[in-house]
């Protein structure tokens, strides 16, 4: 008899009740206990929903950040984080945002350099780097998952705890020194086998042990370190889920079926073709468990279809077979029934968390007791799966025709970069180290209201054009009052980067509450992307000719990039992605070419996703990067060389890519390093970067202001990279998420920063060739 578990559950709640508990907290309106009884009422209502589940994760709820909390248990903390005023609950989110709660007495909050984040492997999840150096100690307190434990125990079912492997947060952690993160394996392996003894105590019986790090390249030393890790590992009285997901094991397939563990977790929607093999590698005492559910997407399963070939396997492996999505949960919204107001159509195709859980449960009553036990749910899936295949709403003859049109002439600039450099430096009489922002501002309660009452049907569009505009109004005299060199309309308009434009293309379908979580308490709702993609109309400029008529000053025209707009969309899985990025370029270069019309000539082309789009496997990157690159320069490059171009970059490790960012040819990139301590721009002293950089300097994730003096100190390390005749000053993403009482002292510092570079009038101290900088 198959059985059935989950990997993980979306823990912001069905109503993003974490999202509103945390920020209430963080500004001190409401108390610690407050807090813990949202989780305990998230986590309590996610049991219930897990309740048909063989084994019911316990572990997977986090106040931030699942990494965070690793840390935090192994007691492995930043050193300007130990002797924080406050308890556990006051570093933990000073460690994640810089600062936990203000004082509701006095409104002071002391606070920290937060921790640097980046990407979850290829997701839009981010997590806080653990950080190592040579004096990095480990002491295990594992006192926040017992409790959960505790709390998962009096609902009388079967418990899995969730925990990322060693082998993983090595991988994830970041030396801060010459330390390497092998050096600590046994030290920390000393660690997981207390906490599995202790787990023992309290009556657990199976762990799911995450090493996601399996399905990469892993070079000798990490397989031999593995290897060992999992040997000491399996004298403890617990048994081991080995859980992998995100992709195939590939060369690493052998070598994890070898380990010493009670079971393994394959990701059966990305590995499929690798169950065969490692079913016939388990010992007669071993599990598997299939991942056949996709967590990172939203469209309904081919039940019969993994019926087909799941039947051969659970008929030899009986209980030994157990069933999961193929990752954690937290990729996906909560419950599409939720949605009362999504095409009904479209909906049938959908299958949100509780659906999958569903579709779960159909497939164990199918391989336990047959398929005609379930035939009306198996005929019902079979018709939205043909009623999708079938809708004539999917393709568009106009959109196909397009992109066979594209020829090389459509990825090219008419000049290079030198030439327009010099054309552009005419035009805009830009200062030394010119000041912009990389877009967006403050999302107020006022803007909010209006948009909504806008989209309910409340007001006119006359009224709603008229309290934008004002907005924009005001936003353009903020940044000339502050001294910005290049402004931006502030983006009141837009709700999300990703959702603004998906509502106004073709081929895109919108949730009302199809919420995930991104970062602590910031989620996101991704469009969802089913048909084939146009540009019916402009979509940002009016809106940006508006702005540019208010001001004297440059005015940057904001859109997001096709790339990114593909890999923060829920993605159509009936045509190879490449295709679809082709369409979106196609379709954002069409508002490209009406921005230049109208007048705006510097155009920001946000590829935020571009790097977690990469394969975690480095031999598939190139075949990637050729056509993410590609999709870029089709739509940017149509445009004269008086127009510049710029691109942004959020947090994700870019040093390995570098080739590839420069052949995107963008006149100016902007990129995250003010968390990084400019750590990033390391790899230009080995790469002669031709084109403009603006490395971020105010870290917008914190609530933390960063000082003039911190400002000069950063852009004087870029500086030593990069020629300051080709560096920006600018923040490290948009400023959406912040106050206005926090973004506009902190601009005001950045550009009395910048003043003061100006005035040193010294001679560039850059390094400006590859030789120079290794010298």
């Amino acid at each position: 008899m198959a059985l059935t578990h989950n990997l993980g559950f979306p823990r912001i709640g069905a109503n993003r009740e974490l999202k509103f508990a945390l920020e209430s907290f963080w500004q001190g309106k409401s108390t610690e206990a407050d807090l813990h009884a949202t989780a305990q009422a998230i986590r309590s209502k996610n049991w219930q929903v897990q309740a048909s589940l063989d084994f019911t994760p316990v572990g997977d709820f986090s106040f931030y950040d699942h990494v965070l909390d690793t840390s935090f248990m192994l007691g492995h903390l930043p050193e300007r984080a130990k002797n924080i005023d406050g308890n556990r609950l006051d570093q933990y989110f000073s460690v994640a945002r810089g600062r936990s709660a203000r004082n509701q007495n006095t409104n002071a909050c002391p606070h920290i350099h937060a921790g640097e984040m980046t990407k979850w492997f290829d997701t839009n999840y981010h997590y806080i780097v653990p950080e190592l150096t040579q004096g990095s100690e480990f002491k295990l307190n594992a006192t926040a998952l017992l409790s959960q434990i505790k709390e998962a125990q009096q609902f009388g079912r079967a418990i899995k705890p969730v925990i990322i492997g060693p082998a993983t947060y090595l991988w994830l952690s970041k030396p801060k020194d010459k330390s390497h993160p092998l050096e600590f394996a046994q030290q920390l392996v000393e660690q997981y086998i207390d906490l599995l003894t202790l787990l023992s105590e309290h009556q657990v019986e199976w762990v799911q042990i995450d090493e996601p790090i399996l399905v990469t390249e892993l070079e000798k030393p990490w397989l031999d370190t593995i290897d060992a890790l999992y040997k000491a590992l399996s004298d403890t009285p617990i048994k081991l889920l080995l859980t992998t997901y995100f992709g195939s094991l590939g060369e690493n397939l052998h070598f994890t079926s070898q380990l010493p563990v009670a079971g393994f977790h394959l990701d059966a929607i990305n590995a499929q073709h690798e169950v065969e093999f490692l079913t016939n590698q388990l010992t007669d005492n071993q599990i598997l468990s299939l991942g056949v559910i996709n967590g990172r997407n939203v469209w309904v399963s081919d039940l019969n279809a993994t019926l087909n070939w799941l039947e051969p396997i659970s008929n030899k492996l009986k209980h030994r077979l157990w069933l999961a999505p193929s990752c954690s949960l937290i990729h996906v919204p909560v419950d599409l029934n939720s949605e009362d107001k999504l095409d009904d159509e479209i909906k049938s195709w959908l299958s949100f968390a509780h659906q999958k859980l569903q579709e779960l449960a159909i497939l164990k009553q199918a391989l336990n007791h047959g398929r005609h036990t379930v035939e009306s749910e198996l005929d019902q899936n079979s018709k939205a799966l043909e009623s999708r295949a079938s809708s004539a709403r999917i393709h568009n003859p106009i959109v196909q025709n397009a992109l066979s049109a594209i020829t090389k002439t459509d990825e090219a600039r008419d000049s290079g970069y030198e030439t327009r450099a010099a054309i552009q430096s005419k035009q805009f009489h830009l200062p030394l180290y010119p000041t912009t922002t990389i877009g967006s501002f403050p999302q107020t309660e006022d803007i909010r209201k209006i948009r909504q009452q806008f989209k309910r049907g409340d007001i006119r569009f006359s009224d709603y054009q008229h309290k934008i505009r004002e907005a924009i109004n005001e936003c353009v005299s903020i940044q000339e009052a502050i001294g910005l060199d290049v402004l931006v309309h502030g983006e009141a308009e837009r709700n999300d980067m990703v959702e603004y434009f998906g509502e106004q293309l073709q081929g895109y379908t919108f949730s009302q509450f199809g919420w995930v979580q991104s970062y602590g308490s910031r989620c996101v709702k991704p469009p969802i992307l089913f048909g084939d993609i146009s540009r019916p109309f402009p979509m940002t400029v009016s809106w940006t000719k508006y702005a540019q008529a208010q001001t004297s000053k440059p005015m940057k025209g904001m859109l997001t990039g096709p790339v990114t707009l593909l890999n923060w969309s829920f993605v159509r899985d009936d045509q190879p992605r490449s295709v679809t990025a082709l369409q979106l370029a196609l379709a954002i270069k069409s508002e490209v070419l009406d921005l230049e019309k109208a007048g705006i000539n510097i155009i920001q082309i946000d590829e935020a996703a571009l790097r977690e789009g990469l394969p975690l496997k480095k031999s598939e990157w190139q075949a990637y990067l050729d056509w993410a690159i590609k999709a870029f320069k089709v739509t940017a490059n149509g445009v004269k060389d008086s127009t510049q171009i710029h691109t942004h970059m959020c947090y994700s490790e870019f040093n390995d890519i570098i080739e590839a960012i420069a052949d995107m040819d963008a006149d100016v990139i902007t990129i995250e390093t003010s968390r990084s301590d400019m750590e990033l721009l390391d790899v230009f002293q080995h790469f002669n970067y031709p084109n403009q950089i603006g490395p971020g300097v105010y870290d917008i994730h914190s609530p933390n202001l960063p000082t003039k003096e911190s400002i000069v100190a950063l852009m004087r390390k870029a500086a030593e990279r990069i020629p300051k005749e080709r560096l920006w000053v600018n923040p490290d993403c948009g400023l959406k998420t912040r106050q206005w009482s926090e973004v506009t002292p902190a601009l005001e510092n950045m550009v009395a920063a910048a003043k003061e570079l100006r005035a040193e009038g010294s001679p560039s101290h850059a390094l400006k060739t590859p030789e120079k900088a290794l010298a």
